[in-house]
């Protein structure tokens, strides 16, 4: 990993040269992460939907064990019905606004409580970590929900790189900030950058993934690209894009949406239908692309996913860490 501090990395723990320079190349030749093979079984997907043409073709297996069985929806509901402020607030802002935003170069920083820190380049942090697919369902505090097929890694095995210390009890995140790039920055609606957060032991559960792409392709950028996090448990606020910098942290990190509105978003987020927005009930949610007449189904505590995760949680007050 390339880095601009002094810290030592040990020989076997540094790419060959030859793989790199190929990694990098194809990068830098704009075919994404095309050049990351898995060793095993490698799974070409489906036919690319349309709307992904120039997005690079990704080289990945498909993971099971971690995937819903339900349908995902379809590139045009994934790729034009976004939540990311940076681009605007309407859903449909994203895919019109952020075509122009420059993925490469990109460089990630990493500080705080860990062995090994640095400013790293993107190549560098994706150049180990063999893709995946997962199908996973993400639920909005909006109360709608999708399923995607999400493409990326285990986030734990990147955090293990860095090798945390004692002290790193939370990860926090940032985004990009970059007014020029993304105009949703110039307007006072959030506190600029987009800061999000997690525990340690959320990081480092396996069903946390670094999202770098969707449907076979790089993942676009409305969708947000280059890395963007996937949590499935919790609402998909928590779920971060373009990430530009990973702190481990003493302390819990004070997070955008916890900041700006504390009674309506908490720093766990978990999928509690318990738990209401004090706008709106929690207890049933609307699946984007369903049928007019039935479109709405019950919400699952911790979006279905309670019996990977709910252990996690134990001995908590879940209405009052909400």
């Amino acid at each position: 990993m390339r880095r601009t501090d002094s810290v030592k990395i040990p020989p076997s723990e540094i790419t060959p040269e030859g793989k790199y320079l190929s990694r990098r190349a194809l990068i830098a030749g704009g075919l994404g992460l095309a050049a990351l093979q898995t060793g095993v079984e490698v799974f070409a997907g489906a036919s690319a939907p349309p709307g992904t043409e120039g997005l690079g073709a990704l080289t990945y297996t498909h993971n099971a064990q971690f995937s819903s069985s339900e349908a995902p929806n379809s590139y045009q509901d994934i790729a034009t019905y976004n939540n990311y402020y940076e681009f605007g607030t309407d859903k449909s802002d994203p895919s019109e606004h952020a075509q122009h935003l420059r993925t490469r170069p990109w460089t990630v920083t990493v500080s705080g409580e860990a062995e090994v820190t640095g400013s790293f380049a993107i190549e560098d942090i994706l150049s180990p970590h063999p893709l995946e697919e997962r199908i996973y369902r993400l639920r909005c505090v909006e109360a709608w929900s999708m399923v995607v097929p999400w493409i990326g890694f285990p986030l734990g095995d990147l955090i293990k790189r860095f090798k945390p210390t004692s002290k790193a009890k939370y990860v926090e995140f940032k985004t990009l900030y970059d007014p020029h790039q993304m105009p949703g920055q110039r307007s006072s609606v959030l506190e600029w950058p987009y800061v999000e957060g997690l525990r340690i032991d959320e990081v480092m559960h396996p069903l946390t993934i670094m999202a770098v792409g969707l449907y076979g392709k790089v993942l676009p950028n409305q969708d947000g690209a280059p890395l963007r996090l996937i949590v499935p448990w919790k609402y998909g606020f928590k779920g971060i894009k373009a990430i530009v910098s990973i702190k481990f942290t003493e302390r819990m990190p004070s997070t955008t949406w916890a900041g700006t509105a504390p009674t309506e978003y908490g720093f766990y987020a978990n999928v509690n239908p318990a738990v209401d927005h004090p706008r709106w009930s929690q207890a049933s949610e609307r699946h984007i692309g369903g049928s007019l007449f039935n479109s709405r189904r019950p919400t699952l505590p911790f979006n279905g996913y309670a019996e990977q995760v709910a252990s996690l949680y134990s001995g908590m007050d879940l209405r009052r860490y909400f």
